[in-house]
């Protein structure tokens, strides 16, 4: 897996692009240029990190429409669209849908780089939260059912007694069930665990199973 960013550049037109490859590369980062929304878009391998730089007036789709085919794909890379026909309608619905940053043609070099710059922390952002999503599913996962019958109801506050007459088990079956599951969520506490569950978006609430 690639974890050096790359900032992805779509214009038609060549000088556009290479000017702010030039920009990227003066920046000691690496930049491909596509000619085309669709042929980034045939390119692109889901996962690789970075950000998107594109101009709004294209051939094909436009630097809109990309976004929303990114959206529609479930592509998470932070977008920054440059234009030489800015309109408040434009910008507002760029920015509704997402858009780290608007810039006008003829733009600032410092301006570009700093939406580079806040784009790619945006996306180092949701790749580690993605992770920690990951992990935390792997570890809900190592759970046997019983022991996730017991998660379901610790989270829900329900006392070790309160737990051992819902499942019709011994109070010491639950606290050994309890145990592995602190030990298999790697968590300290109920609080911790109450977090760990909020973080996954998971639902908390009984799964069927011996």
């Amino acid at each position: 897996m690639e974890t050096e960013p790359t900032i992805f550049v779509v214009d038609d037109e060549e000088q556009s692009r290479a000017s702010v490859c030039a920009l990227v590369q003066s920046m000691g980062m690496q930049a491909e240029s596509f000619s085309s929304a669709e042929q980034f878009l045939g390119s692109y391998r889901e996962g690789r990190p970075g950000c998107l730089v594109t101009d709004v007036r294209m051939p094909g789709l436009n630097g809109l429409e990309l976004q929303e085919e990114l959206q529609r794909r479930d592509i998470g890379l932070p977008l920054i669209v440059i234009t030489a026909y800015a309109r408040t309608s434009l910008t507002v619905r760029a920015v509704q849908r997402g858009a780290v940053a608007v810039l006008d043609k003829p733009y600032e070099n410092d301006d570009l780089a700093e939406a580079i710059r806040t784009a790619l922390t945006q996306d180092a952002v949701r790749r580690s939260e993605q992770e920690q999503q990951r992990q935390i599913q792997r570890r809900i996962g190592s759970l046997t059912p019983s022991e996730r019958k017991v998660l379901d109801l610790m989270v829900r506050g329900l006392p070790n007694k309160s737990i051992a007459r819902r499942l019709n088990v011994s109070v010491r079956t639950v606290e050994s069930r309890r145990h592995a599951v602190f030990s298999k969520m790697q968590a300290p506490s109920v609080v911790a665990l109450m977090r760990v569950m909020m973080i996954a978006e998971l639902d908390a609430s009984p799964h069927r199973g011996a």
